[in-house]
């Protein structure tokens, strides 16, 4: 039986509604518990009424390091100190941008950003600037942001704005297509190649679902943008530096063109990235391609980077989230097999997602929406009653700070919100 107390929530709640549309300041979370937290440490976090929760959502993937990172904290906390904004360069950003080329290794310059939609739109107008060509080839059910030219929903194939007020002419500009089928990149490719400047996608489909490539599929992907001049952009805001110190180009072994990140990269600090090759990125600082923001490599934000991209290297945490996802994801499958329910985990260790339906592995949208992500969505809700905190859509992240105690935890409670889930469920047959 869950004792929970959730007052003070719904009078924040109350309060909220009278102050901003739906009472939150992100859409995302309009289908959210609407619980209100008061603080965050490590992997636990705390809302007003005094409830704990072990969070694998981790601000939706931002707290790598887990909530309030000392490191982290005394660092940024000096830094702010100084001051946050000049108008000018300032004395962290040198040290920020050679930590982040060291770590990504790959590229050969970085330009700072506030946020992953922002640095999305820089990466495309730069490919665009580079080829002369308009067009874009992105992925069915990979995230690149809200703005009106990569925010989409697709019903049956055929992709559509995702909200009103939306300019449906400004999808016109990208091809969709299916993820992991790499012949229709290459018959996109073969018959358009001439209008299309880029292909971006998620290299790990991470913001839902937690599908990875096929094997081959990256590297095909790679040599057919080679051949026919298109760049080849990563979006790493979800998998950079959380699937390895280089993000996915270095567990796969595939290099892009340009890439974008953020979350991950500075411990939960509001700051995101594009890296790319010195011939693509040199159209930024002629002017010639333009990028401006008063919050571009704010002071906080470098010190955030520098402090996070030292912790991945002087304590590389890789192997020990691998070890504890691979743990969660054994308990959680053992737990649906106790209850007798189709619990499904798919992912990668630091980054999965958890459904209900066939066990068979999903490889792209299409599959993907065959899953019973209703019933997710309500186990979802009775995960917070119980005290774990994750996102409605399914996906699990993994930090460094998840350990044994938050796996026996979680699982405890897993095992309570699947006991309960079962129980409802039958009230209603």
């Amino acid at each position: 039986m869950n004792l929970r107390a959730f007052d003070e929530s719904i009078e924040a709640r109350r309060r909220a509604l009278e102050l901003t549309p739906g009472g939150v300041h992100s859409n995302v979370r309009l289908s959210a518990p609407n619980i209100t937290f008061a603080r965050g440490k490590g992997a636990w976090l705390w809302d007003v009424d005094g409830n704990d929760y072990v969070d694998y959502l981790l601000g939706q993937g931002p707290n790598f390091f887990g909530h309030a990172p000392d490191v982290l904290n005394r660092s940024v906390a000096d830094a702010m100190s100084r001051g946050s904004v000049f108008g000018s360069q300032n004395v962290y950003e040198n040290p920020a941008g050679e930590a982040f080329l060291d770590t990504v290794r790959w590229a050969d310059q970085v330009r700072f950003g506030s946020s992953g939609t922002e640095v999305v739109q820089v990466a495309l107008r730069l490919a665009r600037a580079l080829t002369g060509r308009d067009k874009f080839i992105r992925f069915e059910g990979h995230y690149h942001g809200w703005l009106d030219n990569v925010l989409v929903k697709t019903v049956n194939g055929i992709p559509s704005p995702a909200s009103k007020g939306q300019v449906e002419s400004h999808l016109t500009d990208s091809l969709m297509l299916r993820f992991n089928d790499l012949e229709a990149v290459e018959t996109a490719l073969a018959h358009r190649h001439t209008e299309v400047a880029a292909v971006i996608l998620e290299p790990v489909m991470c913001n839902i679902g937690a599908i990875p490539p096929r094997p081959g599929y990256l590297e095909g992907v790679r040599e057919l943008c080679t051949r026919y001049g298109v760049v080849l952009i990563f979006d790493e805001v979800v998998t950079g530096f959380r699937l390895a110190a280089g993000g996915a180009a270095e567990r796969f072994g595939v290099v892009p063109d340009l890439a974008t990140f953020g979350k991950a990269m500075a411990g939960g600090w509001p700051v995101a990235a594009l890296a790319g090759t010195a011939d693509l990125m040199e159209s930024l600082g002629t002017g010639a391609v333009n990028h401006s923001g008063t919050f571009n490599a704010s002071v906080g934000a470098c010190a955030a980077v520098s402090a996070s991209l030292a912790a991945l290297r002087d304590d590389p945490p890789y192997a020990r989230i691998e070890a504890h996802g691979h743990a969660l994801m054994r308990g959680l499958r053992e737990l649906g097999r106790r209850h007798g329910v189709p619990l499904r985990v798919q992912g990668l260790p630091m980054a999965f997602h958890v459904s209900f339906g066939d066990p068979e592995p999903v490889t792209n949208y299409e599959d993907l929406q065959m899953l019973d992500l209703d019933r997710y969505h309500r186990f979802a809700a009775e995960l917070a009653n119980q005290g774990v905190w994750v996102a409605g859509r399914g996906v699990w992240y993994v930090s460094t700070t998840h350990a044994e105690p938050e796996l026996e935890a979680v699982l405890e409670r897993v095992d309570g919100a699947l006991e309960q889930l079962v129980r409802q469920e039958g009230h209603r047959a």
